[in-house]
């Protein structure tokens, strides 16, 4: 015998009243806000043509003179539709019109300057829209983001178009003078991400030039995208600072990276360089193998964080001697590095923490592949350098001062660090 099973009726109707998640998320505030804010935009935008013409709606001037006196400079002729997306959400408005009177008796439409001709969006719904994107949400998952918000007027095209309204601040920033910014240190790091060049993906590399203030404020003074970080790279980099006004710094903390020293040399040759000691540890790694990495990390460790520059003098000739015997390429590896990866011990202890490694910029490094890991390719090498830019600018990351400012006018001392091992 075959049973059949079937759904009582009685449940249908509890699932035809099912709704949709966040439909029942009725609020009368919001709901009452955006009722009026159609209102007030039209009462903005015709107290503003009232303004243009010297006189209210239907108001006239009891004389030629009284007109000539207050101005009256044209008339009104209906009005039109257009369609606003803000905060508020999208609404549908009556914009005024009206001619003004131009030389030689010819007349010309009048144009709203709180909303502007074509202006679809309010600069408070393009900023959120941008920093949404800049949040590490792609231009599809953007629309569907703030869909509750917009009401889904927002699209991907939309996001483009915004994103694109920031080159012109992006291009600003690119030209600016450097000469007035007092500059006293630079921190120069690079970093790959993947863009899209001739419908493929590739790999570029974005170099990064952070500045510090007198005052020690940190500041994103230069973001390229170049093929890499060869020497010629670099070189374009530093000359585009140098021709745009800044000063020669006074100390430079580097990742090791040839190219970078090559190009240093040739624009800013005796400047005091430290070496990032974090990309050295790194490089130490891979001279041997993994059992001895803990040996290696607590014996360097040991050495670059010592307090004084006796100890780390010290602490170093012990580390060569006991790697020279028992695996010889760390040694090596080390000692390539020479008295550049003690430079900071050349300034005053409190400001050893900010001067060791390039960590400000790996950090901005991290934040902003954070924000990317979405898209996987960029579309292109100059969206992935202004995004980098935006993210700062935007005020999405912020940068603090160095440790030890206070001391940042302590010019450094002869070097103490023995070499000798």
């Amino acid at each position: 015998m075959t049973n059949s099973t079937t759904k009582p009726d009685s449940l249908q109707p509890a699932a035809e009243k099912a709704v949709d998640l966040f439909d029942n998320w009725f609020d009368p505030i919001e709901t009452e806000v955006r009722g009026r804010a159609r209102q007030f935009i039209e009462e903005l935008i015709r107290g503003e043509l009232d303004e243009a013409l010297a006189r209210p709606r239907y108001g006239r001037s009891k004389t030629a003179a009284d007109e000539e006196r207050a101005g009256v400079v044209g008339h009104r002729h209906g009005s039109r539709k257009r369609s606003l997306t803000g905060t508020f959400g999208p609404v549908e408005i009556e914009v005024p019109r009206a001619r003004l009177n131009a030389p030689e008796g010819k007349t010309a439409e009048w144009k709203s300057q709180a909303l502007r001709a074509y202006q679809r969006r309010t600069l408070a719904a393009d900023a959120l829209i941008a920093s949404t994107y800049l949040a590490g949400t792609n231009t599809r998952r953007v629309r569907r983001a703030l869909a509750a918000l917009f009401g889904g007027t927002v699209g991907k095209d939309t996001v483009s178009r915004t994103w694109r309204k920031v080159k012109g601040d992006w291009d600003a920033w690119n030209t600016r003078s450097l000469a007035e910014d007092p500059i006293v240190r630079l921190i120069l790091d690079g970093t790959v991400v993947r863009v899209r060049l001739d419908r493929k993906a590739t790999s570029i590399s974005l170099l990064v030039v952070l500045g510090v203030r007198a005052d020690g404020q940190k500041v994103l003074l230069a973001i390229k995208s170049m093929g890499g970080e060869s020497a010629e790279a670099w070189r374009t980099v530093l000359d585009d600072l140098i021709r745009r006004g800044l000063q020669r710094p006074e100390f430079l903390i580097v990742d090791g990276a040839s190219g970078l020293d090559k190009a240093i040399a040739a624009v800013w040759d005796g400047v005091p360089v430290q070496r990032c000691t974090v990309h050295k540890h790194r490089n130490l790694f891979a001279h041997a193998p993994e059992r001895l990495h803990d040996e290696i990390t607590a014996d360097y460790n040991d050495m670059i964080y010592a307090t004084t520059p006796e100890e780390i003098e010290v602490r170093r000739k012990a580390f060569i001697r006991k790697w020279r015997l028992k695996h010889r390429a760390v040694a090596d590896s080390l000692e390539e590095a020479g008295d550049r990866l003690f430079t900071f011990a050349r300034l005053p202890p409190s400001q050893w923490r900010s001067l060791r490694t390039t960590n400000a910029i790996e950090r901005l490094h991290e934040e902003f592949k954070r924000r990317i890991k979405t898209q996987t390719v960029l579309p292109s090498a100059d969206t992935a350098a202004m995004m980098f830019w935006a993210l700062l600018a935007s005020g999405q990351i912020n940068m603090r001062k160095v440790d030890g400012w206070q001391t940042l006018s302590t010019k450094p001392i002869v070097q103490p660090i023995d070499l000798a091992a």
